[in-house]
């Protein structure tokens, strides 16, 4: 089978292609800190170009798997539409995947079979407004993550919080942790203060793996267009901010 997978869900563009015999090829663009994310305009050029250099043809591509989150609004909604779209243009197989799931199934294989190698994972993204999405993983069936607490948007100090839910979920036993992910980069002072090892700065494993969202969309179940969504969990800033205006003109009136 081959997959073609894309993350969109932090300001990074991610694609990556799999063939059918798990050989990978994988482009992404990282744009420096402050700058635009180029999402909109760079996803579908890469993709081309990443096909072309892999000598695979749009017509051969049998499933798509795109990383739904949660993460930055624009972004999600570029990747799932685009998603969407070739999906149904292409008549192939859609599949989403959890963007924290894919950072730790990273971390997870990154360091399997290591002396003293992390036994459960803190994937936590960016998710602007202070906040951090942050959810817990463990190695599971088959060396993928099995879920210990699911993605929610926490302020910096409340971070360690999920480890606590993490640890009561497997009867309290201690874990060897690992953060890894764009806000554990930006809350590295917080998460190091409350006792959890964070990856080194420029780690490959803070960053949302295309090639790791075509392996788990290779496993995952393929769902109806209509089913793969952006993960958000919470409400987008654009809807905030029609709010605070309607809010505002009621109380003028």
């Amino acid at each position: 089978m081959i997959v073609l997978g894309f993350d969109t869900s932090t300001t990074s563009t991610a694609v990556a292609i799999r063939l059918g015999d798990g050989a990978t090829t994988q482009a992404r663009d990282d744009p420096p800190a402050g700058a635009h994310p180029g999402h909109a305009t760079r996803l579908l050029d890469m993709t081309h170009g990443l096909l072309a250099d892999a000598g695979v043809a749009w017509n051969a591509i049998d499933r798509i798997a795109v990383g739904l989150g949660p993460g930055t609004f624009t972004g999600l909604r570029v990747g799932v539409a685009t998603a969407r779209g070739l999906a149904q243009s292409l008549a192939v197989e859609l599949v989403g995947v959890s963007s924290p799931r894919a950072l730790a199934a990273a971390a997870l294989a990154a360091q399997s079979g290591q002396m003293g190698a992390t036994a459960a994972v803190l994937a936590v993204i960016d998710a602007r407004r202070g906040e951090a999405f942050a959810a817990a993983y463990q190695p599971g069936a088959q060396g993928l993550p099995a879920e210990l607490a699911a993605p929610r948007a926490l302020p910096p100090e409340q971070l360690a919080s999920v480890l606590v839910e993490a640890e009561a979920a497997v009867g309290g036993d201690p874990r060897r942790w690992l953060a890894v992910g764009d806000g554990a980069v930006r809350f590295r002072s917080q998460l190091e203060a409350a006792g959890i090892p964070t990856a080194p700065e420029r780690s490959p494993l803070h960053r949302v793996s295309a090639a790791t969202i075509c392996e788990l969309g290779a496993g995952g179940v393929a769902v109806s267009l209509q089913q793969i969504v952006p993960d958000y969990r919470r409400r987008p800033d654009a809807e905030l901010a029609l709010e605070g205006v309607g809010t505002a003109r009621s109380v003028l009136t």
